[in-house]
């Protein structure tokens, strides 16, 4: 039972409670940074700049990352091998956005830092496997994995009047019946065991303090298990369990080393006027990082800082005083010029330089010896496109090889490179794409539609993107999208077209997102599982006929989420159909039957597959899309019957080959930003999708337009 005396404020006293602070949270991590080097906390915590990060450091959170996943398949019965933790470790890696890592001279460039991250990752993770009992041998039970908690809790018999942040890696209940919090260290060199015992306290009790706050069981124990990533020569295992026993002395002791730190902490972040020093003897921060951030304070706005809106206004009048402190000795018109001047002399970081966009691509590759000059730039709704033209005898896997360091130099998450050549104006160019805040939708503008050329979009060239529903090379249309990346809303701009061009649609909207266009002429709508196999039944039968008949029209049929619905339609002996059949009379006089097997239905799956497969000779057109980009879902045999490929944004790359058979869409921005893969275009191509808005008046004035007068708008 937590017995904070801040435990019981309303929504409105806790905000206004944590008005009076710098901070709206404290945890161990925190504590410890301001113990070891305040300008770091400052920087860090208090004005959101995280300074760039290690290729060791990236491998030690994947490896966490993928213990938890170990971890959470062991909870619920299943064991996962080395393969599936290294994928989930590479993925977390690849992930990683280019302007994060930190170049040193052992990794000078990003693809180094994966390379380097990668291996180390894989170390730890066969070290873990190799010597799990560690763990294991002691566990009785699984509670927690990876448990986040937020609690106001009391340290050294003092209520704390910030909420403590937790994220405990592992509680486990041991066969002696204890409870132990684990946490997952990597290391390259073990922890002195005396250093352990002085410094490990502290993290442990903060565990224990806010878990037992959070659910009123206590902590018997914490364990710290490291894995060293360097081999040991000795033959010693690489692992290594430090066991903190929770007694009522040690509790005491540790409390007490974790108040002091953590009240001086408290301290400073309650006054706006506290002054963070650097410390220059801590060897564990980069100064450089410190120094520049400190430089940015005296020349730079709150909205420079990634600040929580809620202390917007506490940190520009901390900004303010820090530039009226230096007045006395800096003068206004060197503030002035400051960011100006430093320009001049820091001359490879790129973002303070005064070079375009294409000066920069240009010396980024300059820099790894690739001779290239930018030919031509193309701006569109969401991203820009830059051809780029390299000197003879350059090979192109060279400057995909780069990828992330132009990201990096340019100050962007990421870049798409095209995977083949671009030909513009009769001439070769690789084309590099990166997001661009979109200032503007591209509404849906009926004049776009020319016949039952659906338009799906424009792309960075302002040409239309369209789908033609009267070419037999591209009848069908997979389309994959997380969520908030546009799905819908380019599935209702297909739809709209389709209505306008005068197209017979049919609906499969088992997640309820098309429900209304149940009532709009010429479109159905299936909503039910038992509908949707009933009226894919029918459309197969319809068919057939149409095949015996030598007739066609085209018909379009939306399947949304069609994974989910085959995944939830009846299979197997569900589909057999069975009639009861006299075979006798009972000498009570009662009929003897047996039940015989008379037809077997089709599944939904297997109809799908035949509409797909035979039906766009007879006019049948069919999307199907779903948000889950997994090779059990969209498989090669299900990708043939799919020309067209559409993958709007998607958390990871290897999501994006599933799709469309090449990375990109992981670089998406999402809101209608898609990559189109389709017989009807040379390469990928990237594209805006229409917004269709109900509420926008529509007005219909191109010739090419067909309007049948009935289907409603």
């Amino acid at each position: 039972m937590n017995t904070s005396t801040y435990a019981g404020m309303s929504a409105d006293e806790y905000n206004e409670h944590l008005s009076n602070f710098l901070l709206n949270s404290w945890s161990f991590s925190k504590v410890s940074s301001f113990a070891r080097n305040e300008k770091a906390f400052e920087m860090q915590y208090i004005y959101g700049e995280y300074g760039k990060r290690s290729a060791t450091t990236i491998a030690g959170e994947a490896y966490h990352h993928a213990l938890e996943l170990f971890f959470t398949g062991l909870k619920q019965g299943t064991t996962l091998g080395i393969e599936q933790l290294e994928q989930s470790a590479f993925d977390y890696i690849s992930d990683v956005k280019g302007k994060t890592w930190k170049l040193q001279k052992t990794t000078p460039t990003v693809e180094e830092c994966i390379s380097k991250a990668n291996e180390t990752v894989t170390k730890l993770l066969r070290n873990f496997l190799a010597e799990l009992s560690v763990y294991t041998d002691d566990i009785e039970e699984i509670i927690s994995v990876e448990l986040s908690l937020s609690e106001f809790v009391t340290v050294n018999g003092v209520d704390i009047p910030l909420p403590c942040n937790a994220k405990i890696d592992l509680i486990i209940k041991t066969k002696d019946g204890k409870t132990v919090s684990v946490d997952h260290k990597s290391k390259n060199t073990f922890t002195d065991e005396e250093e352990l015992k002085m410094a490990i306290g502290r993290q442990a009790i903060t565990y224990a303090i806010v878990y037992e706050a959070s659910t009123g069981n206590k902590i018997d124990e914490v364990w710290f298990v490291e894995n060293k990533y360097s081999k040991n020569k000795s033959g010693e295992p690489q692992l290594s369990n430090f066991k903190v026993v929770l007694s009522e002395d040690t509790r005491k002791l540790y409390e007490a080393l974790l108040y002091e730190p953590l009240r001086r902490m408290v301290q400073a972040v309650s006054d706006p006027d506290y002054v963070y020093l650097i410390n220059d003897s801590d060897s564990f921060t980069d100064k450089a990082e410190l120094y520049d951030f400190w430089c940015k304070t005296m020349i730079s706005e709150v909205d420079d800082f990634n600040v929580e809106d809620s202390k917007k206004e506490m940190i520009t009048k901390r900004l303010r005083k820090i530039r009226d402190a230096s007045m006395a000795s800096i003068s206004p018109s060197v503030i002035k010029n400051f960011q100006q001047n430093a320009k001049s002399f820091i001359k490879y970081d790129l973002s303070t330089t005064n070079m375009t966009t294409e000066q920069k691509i240009e010396h980024i590759l300059r820099t790894f010896g690739i001779q290239s000059a930018v030919a031509h730039k193309f701006e569109g709704y969401s991203s820009n496109t830059f051809l780029l033209e390299v000197s003879a005898g350059v090979k192109i896997a060279s400057v995909h090889k780069y990828r992330l360091d132009i990201a990096n130099g340019l100050n962007v998450s990421d870049v798409r490179i095209g995977k083949s050549l671009y030909v513009y104006e009769k001439k070769s160019y690789i084309s590099i794409e990166f997001a661009k805040k979109r200032t503007e939708n591209l509404y849906f503008n009926p004049s776009e539609l020319v016949g039952y050329k659906i338009p799906l979009g424009k792309d960075n060239f302002n040409q239309t993107v369209v789908w033609d529903l009267e070419n037999n090379s591209t009848p069908h249309m997979l389309l994959c999208g997380a969520t908030g990346s546009g799905k819908s809303v380019q599935i209702i701009t297909i739809i709209e077209y389709a209505i306008l061009a005068g197209i017979e649609v049919v609906i499969f909207d088992p997640k309820n997102e098309f429900r209304k266009y149940s009532t709009k002429r010429g479109v159905t709508v299936f909503q039910e599982i038992e509908d949707i196999e009933a009226e894919m039944s029918l459309l197969v039968i319809e068919m057939n006929e149409r095949v015996a008949n030598g007739t066609s029209k085209l018909k379009l049929v939306v399947f949304d989420e069609f994974a989910d619905a085959v995944a939830q339609s009846k299979q197997g002996a569900e589909l057999k159909v069975y009639k009861d059949e006299v075979i006798g009379v009972f000498a009570n006089g009662r009929q003897k039957t047996k039940r015989v097997h008379t037809d077997t239905l089709k599944s939904l799956e297997e109809n799908l597959k035949i509409l797909l497969q035979k039906g766009r000779s007879s006019g049948y057109r069919v999307i199907a899309a779903t948000q889950r980009a997994s090779v059990k879902v969209i498989t090669g045999d299900a990708k043939v019957n799919f020309p067209v490929q559409i993958c709007l944004r998607v958390p990871k790359e290897t999501d994006s080959r599933v799709v469309i058979d090449e990375s990109g869409a992981e670089t998406l921005q999402g809101n209608g930003d898609a990559l189109i893969k389709s017989p009807e275009y040379l390469n990928v191509v990237r594209y805006q999708g229409f917004y269709y808005d109900s509420k926008q008046p529509i007005t219909i004035h191109d010739a090419g337009v067909t309007v049948h007068d009935s289907i409603q708008l």
